[in-house]
């Protein structure tokens, strides 16, 4: 058994691909905010790939952790020299292992947080890249506005306050920059939020209004913020993982990530300082990212939606015994084909009846074994962005939303917080003390759920979703979560 530092990557067994670079000549360009299973799967392996064939080597990226929380994340990379173990996992159980490289530091904000402010003020820092989630853009569901009012910016505005948020970091960052000479660097969202780089300038943009207006405006007009497209299905690294690791490979990983085969990143080509050639490792660099990121969101990600709460309740656990039931199974794909794929405009390269049968195999993977859990967390920041823009435009336009409305309907029986047996479901979401409460409230007041117009709006309003979401939310509480899916996929009950 080999422990992972950059001592023993010699060490490794022939199988396990190394780095071919030498690290020691990497500079960092890229200050990462957000290091998580996702960003190590794909950003960084992809920069991991261009420094193999000698390219991008002042591309490496410098880990920034703004939450408490992110220590572990510290702790295990400082302990292997920020090395890690990529592990994709194939449909028929064979596995490829690879170190990553790319990732040379890590800084812990709460730390030290002007050790952070100063790397992003580095002029060899080019790119300021982020994987924050869902939520993490303080952005309100409804009103699609910074929220000025919440506690921790509050905090970073009042005078004299030592910068805690990502918003406060990086404008402070950007102010140093100006204030010195140094152009400024790009802010290059990763998550999965449609226009991500536009919900980006305006989340940055609006904490700059409020702390200096003139560097706002300076932010508006110099600062790039392009759009992305993110996809690899990368589930929460398990005690299994590790010991399949060092298992199968014999190394000794704290912190190993595994994940499909498939990634796909499509990037908007607008940076303000340059970037690594990502092009020659596999990145498709779009002057219009828009159709990729509908097609991904409304289909993979709000496919997840519709799999996880029907699956969780009819039993299953992973996200590929969902994805194996013909009844559920049927139900993705007629929400994919009938009511999704209106909403979406043509998808240069992309054959999206193959894209969307691809995907069903994709969560079928039984090796990946994905967790239903994961999907159905932070719902309150997902069905705004994944679900209701499908709801929303196919009512525009008179189209079908039966599916798309049982979707929601399946979340909020969810939280109600017990399955079908009485068992508890852990709910794992930012509102979940407010949404358990009014789920329970629906058996006598069915709309309670959707009355919430801090994340409907004013959809509860609308008959045209209102019959079909109550007609399912019935349907899931006299008949139970199979018997609903099945009828909602045509099959006899």
């Amino acid at each position: 058994m080999t422990a992972l530092t950059q001592e023993t990557l010699a060490a490794l067994p022939e199988e396990v691909a190394v780095p071919a670079y030498d690290r020691s000549g990497l500079t960092a360009g890229i200050v990462h905010v957000g290091v998580g299973g996702f960003h190590r799967a794909h950003q960084a392996m992809y920069l991991d790939r261009l420094m193999n064939e000698g390219k991008a080597h002042d591309w490496a990226i410098c880990g920034v952790g703004v939450l408490p929380g992110d220590a572990r994340m510290r702790d295990a990379l400082a302990a292997q020299d920020g090395l890690y173990t990529l592990v994709l996992k194939h449909p028929d159980g064979s596995r490829e292992a690879r170190v990553i490289g790319s990732i040379t530091e890590f800084l812990l904000a709460p730390d030290d947080p002007e050790a952070v402010i100063e790397k992003m003020a580095d002029p060899a820092v080019r790119i300021v890249s982020l994987t924050v989630t869902e939520g993490g853009y303080n952005i309100h569901p409804v009103t699609g506005e910074f929220d000025a009012d919440a506690p921790a910016i509050r905090a970073d505005l009042e005078p004299g306050a030592v910068p805690s948020t990502v918003f406060a970091l990086v404008t402070e960052a950007l102010r140093r920059r100006r204030t010195r000479g140094v152009a400024p660097f790009t802010v290059m969202s990763c998550d999965n939020i449609q226009g991500n780089g536009d919900v980006a300038r305006r989340s940055f943009t609006a904490f700059a209004r409020l702390a200096d207006p003139d560097l706002a405006a300076w932010m508006e007009d110099a600062v790039a913020f392009p759009n992305s497209m993110v996809d690899r299905i990368t589930p929460v690294t398990t005690d299994e993982d590790r010991a399949s690791v060092a298992g199968r490979f014999g190394v000794r990983d704290t912190w190993p990530v595994t994940c499909e085969p498939f990634t796909q990143w499509v990037l908007e080509d607008r940076f303000a300082a340059g970037r690594p050639p990502l092009e020659e490792a596999g990145v498709q660099v779009v002057a219009d990212v828009e159709p990729y990121e509908l097609m991904k969101l409304r289909l993979l990600n709000a496919g997840h939606q519709a799999l996880g709460y029907f699956g969780h309740l009819m039993g299953h656990r992973y996200v590929h015994e969902a994805a194996t039931d013909p009844a559920l199974a049927r139900f993705v794909l007629d929400y994919m084909d009938i009511e999704a794929t209106p909403t979406l405009r043509p998808v240069p390269g992309v054959d999206l009846d193959l894209y969307k049968r691809t995907l069903i195999e994709r969560f079928a993977n039984p090796e990946v074994r994905d967790t239903l859990a994961r999907l159905c967390a932070e719902s309150s920041d997902r069905i705004p962005k994944w679900v209701l823009p499908v709801v929303r435009e196919q009512l525009a336009r008179g189209g079908e939303i039966t599916r798309a409305a049982a979707v929601v309907a399946s979340w909020a029986r969810y939280a109600e917080g017990a399955d079908e047996s009485g068992e508890p479901i852990t709910i794992v979401d930012r509102l979940r003390d407010r949404l358990t409460v009014i789920a329970k409230t629906q058996r006598e007041r069915p709309t309670a759920f959707i009355d919430n117009r801090e994340l409907f709006g004013d959809l509860a309003g609308d008959e045209r979703f209102v019959e079909p979401y109550l007609r399912a939310l019935e349907s899931l509480h006299e008949r139970g979560a199979r018997a609903t899916v099945r009828a909602l996929a045509g099959m006899p009950a």
